[in-house]
């Protein structure tokens, strides 16, 4: 019986490893699975990874130069249809694969890209609510970023000549799928955004295959909406489909006619918007006339209680009364005052010296004294006789 071989531990991984390594069949093989525990070294750039199925895991590694090829992100939870090689490492004991290229398995290679694009976006909040610019209720003047052949322009200019005919156009034409595309689309958002032309932007095309509508998708168009200071509507293909356009605009309609109802007004919603202003204008104006005309109506019965008129009718008699009293008492005083001053002027009259003279006596002074007796003369005096239509002079004999 021969003696077995003893080998040490790396001695066994070395020989496994050999064994791998001379399988052709392993030298390259095709393995599907989806991606967990995927690291990549901040240093090396080298990527770690699992690939796991329902039932089994590996471990894989993927180097750097070929992880800088590849056309995605690797994330967790991604499938993926990879190019590999069975390897052991031998300092662990362990058998891994070594991936050499990989791609995205199921929904393809665009979509992964673009949801990845997504998440980044998102993630700086390029979709954030709180940016989402005001769409202005009543526009003069709206922006349209679209093929100018293509039936989305025809559709929007169509309803919006029949909602709000008196609003401006301004189109920027452009390719709407294409490489070109792209380049296209960004610069006409930002020639609206630094000229101010328009109240409102409609940007949008058509449907088509997610090929067609991929321009849309475009990471330097949706921070180019995200910039830009004039409010943007987006309207790519139908309600069904949706691209980076849409989550980063400030408004999304399913569809470019969509987007013509939300950039303007209706013309006949206003007119009756209008009427119904006016008839309630009327209704408050006929209630509010009601309620002046009863506070009025209460006013002139509280005037009425409370007027002072019966009160200064009642002291007008008063006063009335008064003034008949006191012109009584002032003709009474006035015929007494006039009865007496009658009787004086009778007494004053009987002792009035002309008078005296009127009935036939005369006035006799000599010098300045009177004469009353004929002592108070004597004979050669001079006197003078008054009478009662003139007087003269006499010598006394």
């Amino acid at each position: 019986m021969p003696t077995p071989k003893v080998f040490t531990v790396s001695q066994l991984n070395a020989h496994i490893s050999n064994l791998f390594a001379s399988d052709e069949e392993l030298k390259m093989i095709f393995i599907e699975g989806e991606l967990s525990n995927v690291n990549i070294n901040s240093k090396s750039g080298h990527l770690y990874f699992s690939l796991k199925d329902k039932d089994s895991v590996i471990r894989a590694v993927m180097f750097s130069w070929n992880v800088r090829n590849l056309k995605f992100r690797p994330e967790a939870g991604v499938k993926v249809i990879m190019r590999a090689q069975v390897t052991v490492y031998e300092a662990g004991g362990q058998y891994q694969l070594r991936v050499e290229d990989m791609q995205p398995d199921g929904f393809g290679l665009q979509a992964l890209q673009l949801e990845q694009v997504k998440k980044k976006l998102e993630a700086e909040g390029l979709f954030a609510p709180e940016h989402k610019k005001p769409i202005p209720a009543f526009p003069k003047t709206v922006g349209i970023i679209t093929s100018p052949t293509g039936a989305a322009l025809r559709d929007i200019l169509d309803i919006i000549g029949r909602r709000y005919p008196c609003v401006d156009i301004v189109l920027a034409p452009v390719l709407v799928q294409g490489e070109e595309a792209p380049a296209q689309l960004i610069h006409a958002v930002n020639l609206f955004s630094e000229n101010q032309v328009a109240d409102v932007v409609i940007i949008g095309r058509g449907g088509g295959s997610m090929e067609d509508l991929w321009a849309f998708n475009d990471e330097g168009l949706a921070r180019a909406i995200y910039q830009c200071k004039t409010p943007i509507i987006s309207a790519v293909g139908h309600e069904t489909d949706t691209t980076l356009c849409d989550f980063v605009s400030d408004l999304r309609a399913p569809t470019p006619s969509a987007a013509a109802e939300l950039a303007v007004p209706n013309k006949a919603d206003l007119l009756e918007n209008v009427q119904v202003l006016l008839r309630q204008a009327v209704s408050i104006t006929e209630k509010q006339l009601e309620i002046c005309y009863s506070d009025a109506e209460k006013l002139s019965e509280l005037v009425t209680a409370h007027s002072p008129l019966d009160t200064i009718n009642k002291n007008i008699e008063l006063v009335d009364a008064f003034a008949d009293r006191a012109l009584t008492t002032a003709n009474h005083f006035y015929d007494t005052v006039l009865a007496r001053s009658n009787e004086l002027f009778t007494k004053v009259e009987a002792l009035n010296p002309v008078a005296v003279l009127n009935r036939g006596f005369a006035y006799i002074t000599h010098g300045d004294n009177n004469v009353s007796s004929v002592k108070d003369v004597k004979s050669g005096d001079s006197i003078d006789i008054t009478l009662k239509d003139g007087g003269f002079s006499a010598t006394v004999q």
